[in-house]
């Protein structure tokens, strides 16, 4: 037979366990949110350099230290990084 001392201890290893389930969804959430945060933020790495690139093409071209052969020359090399001679 059960005495009052052993159902104590199965509601308590039964809280413990909830506890630790309920830890390790939290731990899997965060993981999981880490990870799609990461890939996001790399992501916009990329494509921010090339716009700020092409900001600073356009400042230069606007204040006349470029040609406009030398403007359009730079911006199809900036829109195409993979076509280096």
């Amino acid at each position: 037979m059960m005495n009052e001392g052993m159902m104590h201890g199965m509601h308590g290893g039964m809280m413990w366990m909830m506890l630790c389930l309920f830890f390790g969804i939290i731990l899997l959430a965060g993981i999981v949110l880490l990870i799609v945060w990461a890939i996001k933020s790399a992501g916009k790495g990329r494509g921010q350099a090339g716009e700020a690139a092409l900001d600073i093409l356009k400042k230069r071209y606007a204040s006349g230290e470029i040609t406009r052969e030398e403007y359009e020359r730079m911006k199809h090399d900036i829109s195409q990084p993979g076509e280096r001679p």
